[in-house]
């Protein structure tokens, strides 16, 4: 058939195939109406496998297409980062060269100050004040002595997103800070502009934007961790923007820099020391002089921002440590308190960058190991309990994703394996991971015990979704049950016990299982016992009752031989043997998904299926009034009581570990005694 199906296909897909022709053909071939037909359904079979096909190859091409925008997605993320890092290489390039060419222009700024000191501040000052007249809420602003303006101007500012406009800005650029302020276009006087916001120098990176159709003369400022970005009027103030901006930040480096280096405190030995004992500035008695003007001190700040923008967090750290055990012990003088009050401005930027990549946003691949590099540096920075908080929002996100991707199979128990596999393997690769970051922190143990939980609700939910809502058989679920409990069991080898959370999380959904499964039962064998005619089983072949002595056999009854009769008869009903049957299987199924909350919900469920058969077989006795079949259900009887019964008993007990006290009273008490009462026996 296949050969057949491949030859027609190949007919059909040949370059110089003819319709007409090829109808005309297999008309003339064809032995009548049925050949037709046949044909038909050969060509309608391989037009579905084709529409199949057709479909599985746009879903593979659609998941590719959606796989490789997350990947173009990512890629541009580190190339953003990238430039931003570039630019910040040239900043620093440029810096150290205006370092070295300073001294000159140093000298003349310094003389030209000293022929013009007031005119100049005086003229600085008026024309900014004139400026700030025309802005909204502002007032403060001129409170800050030696502040004046350097550039202003229009821009025009964009959403980062859509890139669609959002407003028109006035932006005020002054030796310290950088002013954005928003038009009010109906607005009459002399205010035309509302405060939006003030940035410090130190706090924001400019980055160039390439001109792109009609989105030109752009530039960004990067403020971790917004960004907001604005139009120039044309490419020449665009220019100017980025070059004063730039010049700005390199003029308010070098300034504090001399002003640091002229406002050092004097040392103890000199008489102006000896004049003033009470000096704030000056160490305490029995402390060592702290040097600020060290080089590496002097540079420490940039030298943080430089590892920050490089990503360099192990550096970053190890000159926040230098720093602190350099000063440790030491006095709380002015210099030191600004020098620590720059350092904690880093030390935030340092902790938000860190807080972002273990953001859940980000990229969830490279497992547990790939956060360890930032859990590590936050826990040096004294963030023991966000780095906790971070990594394990982290973890919960890339488990949530990894059952999402995982693809729903046609067989629940190959679906199951998979989930597992997926859910309790990251979860002990999590559990490793944490142990190694957190091994000094003993405090956090618990919160990733509250974690664990959360994340085995999300792993029941999915498992019952597919197991439980889908009315799988009771067998397939006790085969899915056991798979997750042999999963958890392997989690013990850590320490981690989380056994009792999944029975907890699936007792309810178990329990619903049982009972169903036992109504089935029930009505079933309700149905057989209403169409009972209390007759021996023909099996017809000797292949079906030696099928019969092997299922048997294998439930645990080994003394079924001597209920078989010659050729391929067996001396009991069809109702007894598919009851025992099915009896059997409940009560094997109901072991594999046993744990003791379930004692009594599976005794209970036993008895109730047993009690059927018993009420059945009560009820013909007494019924029946033909000695012959009244002998018969005799036999049914006594295989259902002494072969039956006691094996149900025995298997119960070895799969609990525990005799049951209920079936052993449901088989020795008063209910047997009712079968027979003619006989001084039970029911013989």
């Amino acid at each position: 058939m296949a050969e057949s199906g491949g030859k027609l296909r190949r007919q059909l897909e040949a370059i110089n195939f003819e319709p007409t022709l090829y109808v005309k053909q297999l008309s003339q071939q064809s032995d009548g109406d049925r050949d037709l037909q046949e044909h038909r359904h050969k060509i309608q079979s391989l037009a579905d496998e084709t529409a199949q096909n057709l479909k599985k190859n746009v879903y593979k091409n659609y998941r590719q297409f959606i796989e490789t925008a997350k990947e173009i997605s990512y890629l541009e993320s580190e190339m953003y980062q990238l430039s931003h890092i570039l630019t910040e290489q040239k900043t620093i390039m440029d810096s150290i060269t205006q370092s070295l060419l300073s001294a000159d222009k140093d000298q003349a700024a310094k003389e030209m100050q000293a022929a013009f000191p007031k005119d100049t501040e005086e003229i600085k000052h008026r024309t900014l004040t004139t400026l700030l007249e025309k802005v909204e809420g502002c007032k403060n602003i001129l409170e800050t002595p030696g502040r004046f303006l350097v550039y202003n101007g229009d821009l025009v500012e964009y959403d980062i997103d859509t890139m669609a406009q959002i407003q028109r800005v006035h932006a005020f650029l002054m030796n310290d800070c950088l002013l954005v302020a928003t038009w009010l276009p109906n607005r009459r006087g002399a205010v035309r502009y509302r405060y939006n916001a003030l940035y410090q120098l130190d706090s924001f990176a400019t980055v160039n934007v390439k001109d792109n159709g009609p989105m030109k003369d752009m530039f960004k400022i990067l403020m971790f961790p917004d960004t907001r970005i604005f139009q120039a009027e044309n490419a020449k103030i665009k220019k100017e923007w980025l070059e004063i901006l730039d010049e700005t930040k390199k003029n308010k480096v070098l300034n504090e820099r001399l002003k640091k280096e002229e406002e050092r405190p004097l040392s103890p030995k000199t008489p102006e020391a000896a004049i003033n004992p009470f000096e704030e500035d000056l160490p305490a008695s029995g402390e060592e002089f702290v040097d600020l003007s060290l080089e590496w001190i002097q540079e420490l700040p940039e030298d943080l921002d430089v590892c920050i923008a490089q990503r360099d967090f192990e550096g970053a750290v190890d000159l926040l440590d230098k720093l602190n055990e350099y000063l440790s012990n030491q006095a709380l003088t002015q210099p030191v308190k600004e020098l620590r009050n720059k350092v904690e401005e880093r030390v935030r930027q340092l902790t938000d960058v860190l807080v972002f990549e273990l953001s859940p946003d980000r990229s969830l691949r490279g497992g547990p190991r790939a956060t360890r590099r930032a859990v590590s540096q936050l826990i040096r920075l004294g963030q023991s309990t966000k780095a906790c908080e971070l990594f394990l929002k982290n973890r919960a996100a890339a488990v949530q994703t990894a059952i999402r991707q995982l693809r729903i199979e046609g067989a629940t128990l190959l679906y199951i394996h998979k989930l597992c596999n997926i859910f309790f393997t990251s979860l002990l690769d999590t559990a490793k991971e944490f142990e190694m970051d957190f091994a000094g922190n003993t405090g956090c143990y618990s919160a990733f015990i509250v974690w664990s939980r959360v994340a085995m609700k999300m792993f029941v939910d999915a498992f019952s979704k597919q197991v439980f809502d889908s009315k799988e058989s009771l067998s397939t679920t006790a085969e899915c049950v056991e798979v997750a409990k042999e999963h958890c069991s392997k989690l013990s080898e850590i320490g981690l016990d989380l056994t009792f959370t999944l029975q907890a999380l699936l007792i309810k959904d178990i329990k619903a299982a049982l009972q169903s499964y036992k109504g089935i039962i029930m009505e079933a064998t309700k149905h057989r016992n209403s169409e009972e005619m209390w007759r021996k089983m023909n099996l017809m072949t000797p292949e079906a009752l030696v099928k019969l002595k092997e299922e048997m056999k294998n439930s645990g009854i080994t003394n079924f031989d001597q209920y078989t009769g010659d050729d391929c008869w067996v001396n009991l009903s069809y109702t007894i043997v598919a009851f025992t049957k099915q009896l059997m299987a409940f009560l094997e199924e109901g072991l594999k998904l046993y744990f003791p909350e379930l004692h009594m919900v599976l005794l209970e469920s036993l008895t109730e299926i047993i009690l059927v058969a018993v009420q059945h077989v009560d009820y013909s006795l007494r019924c029946e009034q033909e000695p012959e079949k009244k002998n018969f259900i005799r036999e049914n009887v006594s295989f259902l009581y002494e072969t039956v019964l006691p094996v149900v008993e025995k298997r119960f007990e070895e799969g609990v570990g525990r005799p049951a006290k209920q079936l052993q009273d449901l088989r020795n008490g008063s209910r047997i005694i009712r079968i027979n009462p003619e006989s001084t026996n039970s029911f013989v």
